[in-house]
C-alpha cells in the first residue's frame, strides 16, 4: 500500500505504562487529544507497531475514535514479524488479536521469525512513511528513543507526551 506521508502519523512509546490511575488517565487523555489534533490537521493514517504498552493503547484509541465518529481515520499495524507476540501473556495476545481484527491493514516488515534488528526495521518503516510522530518516551535509551531520534533526523515532527 502507498501511504501519503503528509497525512500519516506513527506512534512510539514504552511497553510499560503508568500504573498510578491519575498518571494513566493523564496519558490516555493526552493521547486522545493528540490524535484528535492530528486529525484536525489532516492526518488520517496512523501507524502502530503492535508492541505491548503504548503501541496497543494508541491503536485502541484510534479504533475507539473511529467508532465514535471519525470514520475516515485508518489504523495500520506495522508488525516486526509474524510471531513477535508469542511470549506475551494470554490477555495481551487476546488484545492484539482484537486490534488485528479491527485494523484497516496489517503490514509485516519481516516475514521470518523474530530476528535481531527486526524491531528497528519496523520502526524505520513507520518513520519513513510518516510526517508526525506521537511519542510517549520518557527515557533516552531503548527502542522508543531510537525511533524518535531516527524520525527527527528524517524530518518527522514529534508531539511529545511527557508526564507533568
Amino acid at each position: 500500500m502507498i501511504y501519503a506521508k503528509e497525512t500519516t502519523c506513527l506512534f512510539t512509546g514504552h511497553r510499560t505504562l503508568p500504573e498510578e490511575p491519575e498518571e494513566r488517565a493523564w496519558l490516555e487523555k493526552e493521547l486522545t487529544a493528540s490524535i484528535k489534533n492530528a486529525y484536525e490537521e489532516g492526518y488520517r493514517t496512523f501507524f502502530s507497531g503492535g508492541a505491548m504498552g503504548f503501541d496497543l493503547l494508541a491503536a485502541l484509541t484510534v479504533l475507539n475514535l473511529k467508532s465514535s465518529g471519525l470514520s475516515d481515520i485508518r489504523l495500520i499495524l506495522a508488525l516486526p514479524c509474524y510471531n513477535h507476540h508469542k511470549s506475551w501473556a494470554k490477555e495481551d495476545q487476546r488484545l492484539l488479536a482484537t486490534i488485528l481484527e479491527r485494523a484497516d491493514e496489517t503490514v509485516y516488515t519481516s516475514l521470518s521469525e523474530y530476528l535481531p534488528g527486526c524491531m528497528h526495521k519496523r520502526n524505520r518503516f513507520m518513520a519513513d512513511r510518516s510526517s508526525l510522530c506521537i511519542a510517549y518516551c520518557i527515557k533516552q535509551t531503548g527502542g522508543s528513543a531510537y525511533t524518535v531520534n531516527y524520525a527527527q533526523k528524517h524530518g518527522v515532527r514529534t508531539k511529545w507526551l511527557l508526564p507533568i
